[in-house]
């Protein structure tokens, strides 16, 4: 790894490099081909891009972080999902509900004692809610859309982790940690 401080770049911060955009690439692959066969091609590429997010927050320098990572997201995502859909099949989306939504989340991951993952859980509300907006018919499937897009993202970033991960501490030196 680079020292702090230093300039330049090390083996290890090119490897990275390569291997977040190479998981990037596979995470929107995979989405984009998922949902190509239920949705329109807007929300197919809103779906391959929210994988892509999510690729992005879980991948981390090592193993252990992003399972971390992973594990944050998961619950945020879990959240977000159970309130978005509940209120989507109740009411249509308004700039007050979100702002209800995001307030009830932040609620809930407070009783949860995740208070670090409260930002998560408001970004994928509002993101599910304003999507759902856009497209107001069927708007309750946009949590279920977003969920899966986000399962994507963090299954491809891990396992592109872990992967890499063990090829990069054989080949140049980055602990596998």
């Amino acid at each position: 790894m680079q020292k702090p401080g230093s300039n330049g770049l090390a083996p290890w911060d090119i490897a990275y490099a390569v291997a977040m955009g190479v998981a990037c690439a596979i995470s929107y692959w995979i989405a984009t081909g998922v949902l190509v066969r239920f949705v329109d091609e807007p929300t197919t590429l809103l779906g391959g891009m929210w994988s892509v997010v999510a690729t992005v927050f879980v991948f981390r320098e090592t193993r252990e972080r992003t399972l971390s990572a992973g594990s944050s997201r998961l619950i945020a995502t879990g959240v977000s999902f159970a309130l978005c859909l509940v209120y989507l099949l109740i009411f249509p989306f308004t700039p007050l509900g979100m702002a209800f939504v995001i307030g009830l989340g932040t609620l809930v991951m407070t009783l949860l004692g995740r208070r670090d993952e409260i930002v998560t859980t408001g970004i994928t509300t509002a993101v599910v809610l304003v999507v759902a907006g856009l497209s107001p018919e069927d708007a309750w499937r946009q949590p279920i859309l977003r969920l899966i897009d986000t399962l994507i993202g963090m299954g491809v970033g891990v396992t592109c982790k872990w992967i890499c991960s063990y090829g990069s501490s054989r080949y140049i030196g980055e602990p596998a940690r």
